[in-house]
């Protein structure tokens, strides 16, 4: 297989809402890799180096959602925009039916689509972030630590909100570091990243999850997902703890958890191996195999 290098796997799909870049690699299965939230994340952050495991199964496609810095930004909130634009994405692909991995954000964002087209995701991976927290306070540590980011940019809360996302430290090297803070620090993105989690924002999304007021929230509606749903979570995760798990993992209809030791919010960099062998055995096991 040729390098998979992030110039060799750019591409750039134009839509009526802005140019949405995006990663691919591979033949075969529509597979969709939707990326996390934070400072200076990008799809290729998050999945560039699980496209080698991935891509000689399937047509690897991580996109990059509006808002952070890669893709066009819309005039909507990131979290608003994602699920349009992942919609607008495969329209313009002609892409009718995939196979969905979201990490945190990404998850979010992968659990809406499956619910509001069902037809649409034939299996679904989560990696942390989907549910809501349970007997962990709320917001939790790792958020936090961004909100100080966001509210006061500096390489020191940079580097403490690093360290909240891992359970070995040693990989906060000065290369990522230095990577998340050219993005996370350039205007336009830390401006959308005070959108999202700017201290009034965070306390707003929170009491409004909570109020039986507001829209009924996607955590109480995992009943509807109709792909078989396979929950990925590090043991160890300080953004989003385990107890947030318990809802999604009672309520959506055909689903399984790997939960990974000595690991904290990004199991697919972590546990990296792991991680890569257990989704690939849950997306290619064919239909039928798990109830024998």
């Amino acid at each position: 297989m040729t390098e998979l290098t992030h110039d060799s796997t750019r591409r750039e799909l134009a839509t009526d809402a802005g140019v949405l870049r995006y990663h691919e690699a591979g033949d075969g299965p529509p597979l969709l890799m939707l990326h996390g939230s934070g400072p200076g994340v990008t799809g290729w952050r998050n999945f560039g180096d699980n496209l080698p495991a991935f891509a000689p199964h399937f047509r690897c496609l991580v996109l990059e959602l509006p808002g952070f810095g890669v893709s066009d930004t819309t005039d909507q909130h990131p979290m608003v925009a994602a699920l349009p634009a992942v919609q607008r994405f495969l329209d313009g692909l002609g892409l009718d039916r995939v196979d969905v991995i979201g990490n945190s954000m990404g998850g979010g964002v992968a659990t809406r689509l499956a619910i509001s087209q069902p037809e649409r995701v034939r299996r679904l991976v989560t990696v942390g972030g989907v549910g809501r927290n349970i007997f962990s306070p709320a917001p939790g540590e790792g958020i936090n630590l961004l909100v100080e980011f966001v509210e006061n940019p500096t390489r020191e809360n940079l580097v403490a909100w690093l360290r909240s996302m891992v359970f070995d430290q040693s990989m906060v090297t000065e290369e990522l570091i230095e990577q998340r803070w050219a993005l996370a620090t350039e205007p336009d993105t830390l401006e959308v990243a005070r959108r999202m989690y700017g201290r009034a924002a965070i306390t707003a999304a929170f009491a409004g999850a909570g109020s039986s007021a507001q829209a009924t929230p996607g955590w109480a509606q995992f009943d509807r997902i109709k792909a078989r749903t396979l929950l990925t979570w590090g043991r160890d995760d300080r953004v989003s703890p385990m107890d947030m798990m318990l809802i999604p993992m009672r309520t959506i209809p055909d689903v399984e958890v790997h939960v990974f030791a000595n690991c904290g919010h990004w199991a697919m960099i972590e546990q990296k191996r792991a991680w890569e062998r257990t989704v690939l055995a849950f997306l290619t096991e064919q239909d039928g195999e798990h109830a024998a």
